[in-house]
């Protein structure tokens, strides 16, 4: 099984590997580490973080000099740097020899230092002026905005095709490169390739084992429609090149699984699949417990909040990206005077989250806004019923408008009332089951008028969960079912454990 990430904030594969594990097959969860390689087991499933590079992150042209954009550009690399503190020393050095004459005054010296001085100041305001022709260099390249830029794109893309990738995104190498060894070294009977990147990896290591005459199966889980998803990285590039190499290795897939029917209904229509794919929804592994049995203690959300049963508590759980709206709660919190927000996020450190803190400082309510580190993911369910309200946020793209995501789930199995934006699946839900309020995405007012709604009438919207919920449904143990079916279709029922010791002597 692979992922991009780095598997500890991904609940998504964590249940699925796991699943796979207590069905009785022997599973590799592979994940990236951007420093040193890590193993544990999860729940029977062997998980190896893979140290990555990144040495691909920059385009072929990004590291060579520009003779034709800006012949006196430095090149890449560390003499821009070097020149600089050049520069700084030479200072250093005519300081003290103006301290030294100061002592011991020698007028042929001071001549001499003069004309040092003038010589300085003039390589200062050459290799300043060299500096800025560097970076204007480094900023168009990062925005790929100039006409030498259009045509670089247009020719590979119009050489290449879907292949293009290589040139408009090598940064895939990386994870080849890493991954791709691993894979050949475990000769896994099945891969189970999450995501649009690590698509292209499990394909190769597929037709390396087919070269070998191992038959191999590959499972592609598609988490969102890449077409319409927004882009991870600002350079104009990317999003092409990922939908490029999807494309040319969604062929190679001999099964497909995805989160929800209308995702499903796109990717048939997008690469012309034979059959559709099988639905394994993001709902959580919760059995209705308020242990979880894992013998760690789930944290109490409201102490560590720092507030009463009482007190209106809303609550996000999720990933911090700004297309998810989480700064919506913050701006409607002077309207909501007695109302607190916890803020469960993973990357605290990013700019989003540190944006979302400085606005609650000037808005005089950081005191009720509460930010608070990830769970585990079979903790979640217990940690955020403590909540009043779930909010789900979402602006208006694609992918935020064809399923049901994670934090929905992990909310109904809380039994939280919930505020939700309007976007398609997640709105018609909520309309049709009565489980929570919804507002126009990115409309303050709407939001602040859901809040009020649902705060004035909590167990109005609770009982929706006794009358109209399926959280039956709304299970894990009924997606592991499904994601095994497809297991079971490919390679067959799982071999006994005493015919795997082979196979065992690899996990060590």
């Amino acid at each position: 099984m692979l992922v991009q990430n780095g598997v500890v904030g991904d609940s998504r594969v964590q249940k699925e590997a796991a699943s796979a594990a207590a069905a009785g097959w022997e599973v590799f969860l592979l994940g990236r580490s951007e420093k040193r390689a890590e193993t544990w087991d999860l729940g029977g499933a062997a998980v190896r973080l893979v140290p990555t590079g990144r040495d691909f992150d920059r385009r072929r042209h990004e590291v060579r000099r520009p003779w034709l954009r800006s012949p006196f550009a430095y090149p890449p690399g560390p003499l821009e740097s070097y020149r600089r503190k050049q520069v700084q020393a030479w200072n250093a050095d005519l300081a003290y020899e103006r301290a030294r004459l100061a002592a011991e005054p020698n007028a042929v010296a001071s001549l001499g230092l003069g004309c040092r001085t003038a010589a300085v100041r003039a390589a200062s305001l050459w290799i300043r002026a060299r500096t800025r022709l560097s970076r204007r260099v480094r900023e168009r390249r990062e925005r790929a905005s100039g006409a030498v830029d259009r045509a670089a794109f247009r020719f590979w893309k119009g050489v290449l095709g879907d292949r293009a990738w290589r040139r408009l995104d090598p940064a895939l190498w990386d994870l080849e490169l890493a991954f791709g060894p691993v894979i050949d070294e475990l000769a896994p009977d099945l891969i189970h390739a999450n995501d649009f990147q690590m698509l292209g990896v499990g394909a190769r290591a597929k037709l390396r084992a087919a070269a070998k005459g191992r038959d191999v199966k590959l499972v592609w889980d598609a988490h969102e429609f890449l077409p319409g998803m927004k882009p991870w990285k600002d350079h104009p590039w990317w999003h092409a090149a990922q939908v490029g190499h999807e494309r040319e290795y969604a062929p190679y897939a001999d099964a497909v699984v995805t989160v929800a029917e209308p995702l499903a209904e796109l990717l048939v229509a997008e690469h012309g699949l034979t059959e559709p794919p099988a639905i394994v929804m993001n709902t959580p592994d919760f059995d209705g417990a308020a242990d979880p049995g894992d013998g760690e203690p789930v944290p109490d959300l409201r102490e560590l909040c720092g507030i009463e049963k009482d007190t209106p508590l809303m609550i996000y759980s999720g990933v911090p990206l700004v297309q998810r709206g989480i700064h919506i709660m913050v701006e409607a919190l002077p309207s909501l005077p007695d109302v607190h927000a916890a803020l469960v996020l993973s990357k605290h450190h990013w700019a989003y989250v540190r944006s979302i803190m400085a606005r609650a400082d000037e808005l005089g309510v950081a005191d009720r806004v509460h930010l608070l580190p990830h769970v585990p993911h079979h903790q979640v369910v217990p940690f955020v019923a403590g909540a009043d309200i779930g909010v789900s946020p979402n602006h208006h793209h694609q992918n935020h408008e064809i399923s049901l995501n994670t934090k929905f789930f992990d909310y109904s199995h809380a039994r939280l009332p919930m505020v939700v934006s309007d976007v398609k699946t997640i709105a018609a839900t909520v309309r049709a089951t009565g489980q929570g309020e919804v507002f126009r995405a990115e409309d303050t007012e709407d939001f602040i008028r859901a809040v009020k709604q649902v705060l004035a009438d909590p167990d109005g919207y609770r009982r929706a969960y006794d009358e109209r919920v399926p959280l039956r449904t709304w299970t894990w143990k009924e997606q592991a079912r499904v994601l095994t079916g497809v297991y079971e279709r490919l390679i067959g029922s799982p071999a006994p454990r005493g015919d795997r010791n082979e196979t065992e002597e690899r996990r060590q």
